[in-house]
């Protein structure tokens, strides 16, 4: 399954590493593709992986974020 999160406050590769750290450490994720430039983080995880856990664990990391639903 794939989850898209808008991330604000992310500037540098350091803040891309850190949130990478933060969401690779939860349970069922596969892999963090993350778009510095517009704040875009997509995460590939099991079917069952809590999309708001996910973002609770971006904003804990320093960077407030706010899962994209899809249409």
């Amino acid at each position: 399954m794939q989850l898209q999160f808008h991330v604000e406050g992310m500037t540098c590769q350091r803040c891309v590493a850190h949130v990478r750290t933060a969401v690779m450490a939860m349970t069922g994720v596969h892999s963090v593709d993350i778009e510095l430039a517009s704040g875009a983080v997509i995460v590939e995880a099991l079917s069952d992986t809590n999309r708001d856990a996910i973002a609770s664990a971006i904003t804990a990391a320093g960077y407030p974020a706010t899962p994209v639903l899809s249409s």
